[in-house]
């Protein structure tokens, strides 16, 4: 395994894409998966009748590997996404990637690049990428019969520089970001096609993230737009929404698990929109930025303050150091979430 490359300013890494050795490449023809291969370049050629293109016969997933203080490059959690990535391929209707395969596909192509996981001390990480399209042409509405496994990788820098940021959030009633009984519960790009002239005004008005209601009564919290919600009340439980059209979040599932483990009691229940107001704290959660802090929620003439804009919640702040202190090796994983890299 190698160190990291030398010439590369670690510190100041975003969250972006760049060149590597390689990415991960598969086919899935005449009924069978190809071996992985591995190339160089970051482009691909497609027929324009790609069902990617015309029917949004896609998936995708979003995973990190880590250089742990011991040296060990570990990746989190790529079980979990493996199964992910199965479900919302049998929903729509691709040839799903066995979990082990993706397993070990997420490590070959992380050992083929490990000279571009950052190094420990500066709390960076390689964000990993895998994409499922439907890449055989198919002109009328029909499964494709051939598709493309891509695991592309990149080193990205720590999100907050100095520590976890509360943010200001908005609530949109003109827009919706999945449909009752449709796809929400699934990591396809349509979710987020969904939500992007939102997102766009969002940040043009001085919001940084979203949050969206059920779509079918605008009563209930689902989700943020690239992330799951969870508040803190205040008797200290962690609550987080139940519903079918909220994505499975890897990371609020290993947070919950991580407030149980501390003897914080976890409810996963409908949240109503008017228990906002009563909340101590609430966050976003996700791969990207483990957790969020959301001071202030705006819908309308409703504005909701939730704490002030340089308070961090004890409850989240020992949540994020948990999860990060696993992730970096600095904290026991007794729950085997990290996949070591050898």
């Amino acid at each position: 395994m190698k160190g990291p490359k030398k010439g590369i300013e670690w510190e100041k890494l975003g969250f972006g894409f760049s060149d590597v050795n390689c990415h991960l490449r598969m086919t899935w023809k005449n009924g069978r998966w190809s071996k992985p291969k591995f190339v160089k370049d970051p482009s691909i050629t497609l027929h324009i009748g790609a069902a990617c293109l015309h029917y949004g016969q896609e998936c995708f997933e979003g995973i990190k590997a880590f250089r742990q203080k011991s040296g060990k490059i570990v990746i989190f959690r790529p079980d979990e996404n493996g199964k992910r990535m199965y479900r919302t391929a049998e929903r729509t209707c691709m040839p799903p990637i066995p979990v082990d395969t993706f397993v070990e596909c997420c490590r070959a192509v992380v050992k083929r690049n490990s000279e571009f996981v950052p190094p420990y001390e500066t709390g960076g990480s390689m964000y990993l990428r895998p994409l499922l399209i439907g890449t055989g042409p198919q002109i009328g509405v029909a499964p494709a019969k051939e598709y493309t496994f891509l695991i592309m990788v990149m080193p990205v820098g720590s999100y907050y520089k100095g520590g976890i940021k509360p943010v200001r959030a908005v609530i949109f009633d003109e827009w919706d970001r999945a449909a009752p009984h449709g796809m929400g519960d699934v990591k396809v790009g349509g979710n987020y096609a969904a939500g992007i002239f939102a997102h766009e005004k969002a940040k043009r008005e001085g919001w940084p993230v979203e949050l969206y209601l059920d779509a079918a009564s605008h009563r209930y919290i689902e989700e943020f737009a690239t992330s799951n919600f969870a508040g803190i009340s205040k008797s200290g439980v962690y609550v987080t929404p139940d519903s079918p059209s909220i994505l499975p979040s890897i990371t609020n599932m290993s947070l919950k698990q991580c407030a149980k483990d501390l003897g914080i009691k976890v409810e996963c229940r409908p949240v109503p929109y008017s228990e906002l107001k009563k909340f101590d704290a609430v966050a976003a959660l996700g791969t990207a930025v483990v957790i969020t802090p959301v001071w202030e929620i705006t819908r309308g003439k409703d504005v909701i303050k939730i704490s002030s804009p340089n308070e961090v919640h004890p409850i989240l702040q020992k949540l994020y150091d948990r999860v990060r202190g696993i992730q970096y090796g600095t904290i026991a994983d007794k729950h085997g979430w990290c996949f070591e890299v050898k």
